[in-house]
């Protein structure tokens, strides 16, 4: 049995989640997400409680099981605390301004770089090498962030472009001299 699918979801106050054709409804102070899970997998709301399980033991519907609790917990946690993700731009010269609903970048290409934000998805600038990215749907803030640093991700040399906060770059030496 999945330790991770046995767990209930607990839905705390505030939150209605509902259950319509295969697909969860979760609506929270934040927002509402929805989730379309696998037929095979049973999900019902039990008092406080969502509870999701399986058929049988088959290799499929074990691997949906902790799958499917995941991403419903995760969508309780978006609508109630939300996700971010923090990236951090290092380099002479790079920086990021916020102007209206457009993130600009100075990123050393010979144009600016200029990201917008989308419905569930906004950017906040709080100083000039620091970008948070904010929403409720964890996969969507994860994807927008990994495509703001595709922008222009750090080298290994000087440590130059957009990472991560938590990021460790692993950095290169750089050539060695002429030896004899």
């Amino acid at each position: 049995m999945s330790r991770i699918g046995r767990k209930p979801i607990n839905i705390p106050a505030g939150v209605t989640a509902t259950i319509n054709d295969g697909v969860i409804t979760v609506k929270g102070p934040k927002g509402e997400l929805k989730f379309a899970y696998n037929p095979a997998m049973t999900v019902e709301i039990k008092g406080e409680e969502i509870l999701v399980t399986r058929p049988d033991d088959a290799k499929e519907n074990r691997s949906l099981h902790g799958l499917t609790r995941t991403l419903i917990h995760n969508m309780v946690i978006g609508v109630t605390e939300g996700y971010k993700k923090e990236l951090e731009v290092n380099g002479v010269g790079y920086r990021v301004q916020k102007q209206g609903n457009k993130c600009v970048m100075n990123l050393g290409y010979s144009h600016q770089v200029i990201v917008e934000d989308t419905d569930d998805i906004k950017i906040e600038v709080p100083d000039p090498n620091k970008i948070i990215i904010v929403g409720i749907d964890k996969q969507k803030v994860g994807q927008f962030a990994a495509e703001v640093r595709e922008k222009r991700p750090p080298e290994p040399y000087k440590g130059k472009g957009i990472k991560y906060v938590d990021e460790v770059i692993r950095r290169k030496e750089g050539k060695a001299g002429k030896g004899k």
